[in-house]
């Protein structure tokens, strides 16, 4: 088997990448959480345990486990100059401009115990007062009343939005937000330079140095001849294109369409799988404002231009589309319900509608939404419930937190 394959939702999960949450939960401040994207300030202890939980759910059902923050470490632990390089990039994209700065950061992080300890550093975000010989220096230390002199990454425990596994290949995100744009270097340096992953034989379908933003949220396999790609808040239509282009022509997978589904641009829609999830063979749970009508877009190579791209506009409900195009009759079960609109909007906040599966017709689900789940189970589904109390804090949910690198 490849050491990436992910032709499917639904085949049986046999690798799985996942970010244990870590010391930039505790770098959240009330001041600066909208700045970081986030509603709230999970506690941290009972978020890793919920994590935890979450990774032995995968472990129980035979699904090895990988952590991104020990193949980061695997990837830079062996060259001093790869070491090097990552450090002073890193120190780039933060954005630091005093060369003074730039030094003692380098110092700073190069004096940590493991490399381990320097990426969970470079993760956590570092704060003025943990550095030796910060002094005040520059304009922007004086006026500025901000504690970091980099910033935390909060969100990097939703591993699917970074980078997505396609196929036997990768696509590098580049992210919408600036707050979220440091967190694709992870990757890069994953699949540049790790002894496993750094193969050359692994196909690259997009790279973060793209200019149209695309995120790995948006990203949904259907099949190995059908690519799903929401047309969201985070992922720009000519970032489709691209990636379309890449999968057609320049990679030359076996993918033959991309549906590209244009979502509300919105926070309660962030990205199409938080709002649309395959949890079976013919079984699809989705928010319940999609089952209406639902512009979609059919995107192939060009009939008549090589290296070109046909796009035929698609109207109908969304379950009339999918049957179409994956041949066989689709049901939708909607998130809290069809006739409550409390529920429904309650239990789509808390990602009821995202879900991650081990084996067709069994996924993991956060236990707090009782009425999604009681309704899965209700249409043969099988779910494991993880606790959720802080994790959704957030804002994503199981597969949010999770990136497939292996399925059957």
């Amino acid at each position: 088997m490849s050491l990436l394959n992910v032709k499917s939702e639904i085949g049986e999960l046999k690798k799985v990448l996942l970010h244990r949450p870590g010391r930039e939960l505790e770098n959240l401040t009330p001041k600066w959480l909208s700045q970081l994207l986030f509603d709230d300030i999970p506690w941290l202890d009972l978020a890793q345990k919920e994590h935890d939980a979450f990774a032995d759910i995968f472990r129980k059902n035979g699904v090895e486990v990988l952590y991104l923050v020990d193949l980061v470490a695997e990837a830079l632990e062996n060259d001093k100059d790869i070491l090097d390089q990552f450090i002073n990039q890193f120190i780039e994209e933060a954005s630091i401009t005093s060369d003074t700065l730039k030094l003692i950061v380098f110092n700073f992080l190069k004096s940590m115990k493991s490399t381990k300890d320097m990426v969970s550093a470079t993760m956590a975000g570092i704060r003025k007062d943990e550095v030796p010989n910060f002094t005040k220096r520059t304009l922007s230390d004086y006026i500025r009343d901000y504690p970091f002199i980099t910033d935390p990454m909060p969100n990097l425990y939703f591993t699917r939005d970074p980078f997505s596994i396609i196929d036997n290949g990768v696509s590098i995100s580049k992210m919408y937000s600036v707050t979220r744009s440091r967190e694709t270097i992870y990757g890069e340096y994953i699949f540049k330079y790790h002894p496993i992953y750094g193969n050359k034989s692994i196909r690259h379908f997009y790279s973060r140095q793209m200019i149209p933003t695309l995120e790995g949220g948006d990203i949904l396999v259907l099949s190995d001849k059908i690519l799903a790609v929401g047309v969201s808040e985070r992922t720009h239509p000519a970032a489709i294109e691209k990636l379309a282009k890449n999968l057609f022509y320049y990679n030359k997978t076996d993918f033959e369409i991309v549906l590209a589904f244009d979502i509300p641009k919105s926070r309660a829609f962030m990205h199409l799988d938080t709002v649309f999830t395959q949890v079976d063979h013919d079984k699809f749970l989705i928010h319940q404002e999609l089952r209406h009508t639902i512009k979609a877009y059919e995107i192939t190579k060009s009939k008549t231009h090589k290296d070109k791209l046909d796009v035929l506009p698609i109207e109908g409900k969304l379950d009339e589309i999918l049957s179409k195009y994956l041949n066989k009759k689709i049901t939708l079960i909607p998130c809290g319900g069809e006739d409550d609109p409390v529920s429904s909007d309650r239990e789509q906040w808390n990602d009821g509608a995202n879900t991650v599966v081990i084996r067709p017709g069994e996924v993991i689900v956060y236990e707090r939404n009782h009425i999604t789940n009681k309704l899965l189970e209700k249409y043969g589904i099988k779910i494991h419930k993880m606790p959720s109390s802080e994790l959704s804090r957030g804002r994503g949910g199981p597969r949010c937190m999770s990136m497939p690198f292996v399925r059957e």
